[in-house]
């Protein structure tokens, strides 16, 4: 067995979240995550095929053939370039420190998670926290659904969800509950509550927020729903909760 042959072994092992875990280290997958995770400088190794080498122009790579890179990377089709990569969450007053904050409490399935870390950056968030019982954020899925956002804009795990809002409150935070029961409506707040700093928090997909959690926070708000849909997808109602926030506080 090459040198090469040994480290792609080492790390296909890292398909499994508790070897993630217990290494610090995750791969990213496809040239788009690998040229952010290089940006990021968590780079450990870049695999590629000699066709994928060309699509991360500058970086030094271990070239294998496209049996091992396929064995690295979880698409149908692999993008020709893997990259072992060193964890990049931050503490979590790192993550609640600024204007705009999303915390995601036992936010389970990756396209969710990474959708919102997404559109939490999109709109010019300060961090995001991924609390209590939510997905891994080194899932390829989640990763993938970030599209690079997760390598940059801060992000913390934090395994209490009441820490994570009592952190973003100590941070001078307030705190908005995004809840189809909620109180106040979004679409009805006042200007000057949206435009203070402002933290988002969003439960899960299927059964929201528990009520002890959303009574913690400062007001619990409701997205008013005009059709017959039951309810809104996790993702676009943070967009929605984020956006309203971030054109308040531009003014």
């Amino acid at each position: 067995m090459t040198a090469g042959n040994a480290r792609v072994k080492q790390a296909r092992r890292l398909s499994r979240r508790s070897e993630r875990s217990e290494r610090r280290l995750f791969l990213a997958e496809g040239p788009n995550a690998v040229t952010s995770a290089l940006a990021a400088g968590c780079v450990v190794e870049v695999f590629a095929t000699a066709a994928g080498a060309d699509l991360v122009p500058g970086a030094g790579v271990t070239l294998v053939d496209d049996r091992a890179l396929a064995s690295l990377a979880e698409a149908v089709t692999p993008a020709g370039v893997v990259a072992v990569c060193r964890f990049v969450d931050v503490p979590l007053a790192d993550a609640v420190r600024g204007d705009l904050v999303a915390i995601c409490a036992d936010v389970r399935d990756p396209g969710n998670a990474g959708t919102v870390v997404r559109t939490a950056d999109a709109a010019g968030a300060a961090g995001v926290v991924l609390a209590g019982q939510s997905v891994d954020l080194y899932n390829p899925k989640t990763l993938r659904a970030s599209a690079g956002s997760a390598l940059h804009l801060p992000v913390a795990v934090e395994p209490d969800p009441a820490r994570a809002v009592e952190a973003a409150r100590a941070a001078g935070l307030t705190v908005l509950a995004a809840d189809g029961a909620g109180e106040a409506d979004l679409h009805g707040l006042p200007v000057d509550l949206l435009a203070a700093p402002t933290a988002w928090l969003f439960g899960n997909e299927a059964w929201g927020l528990p009520d002890d959690l959303a009574a913690v926070a400062d007001h619990r708000v409701r997205i008013p729903i005009h059709g017959r849909a039951e309810s809104l997808n996790l993702a676009t109602a943070a967009a929605l909760c984020l956006y309203e926030s971030a054109r308040a506080q531009r003014g």
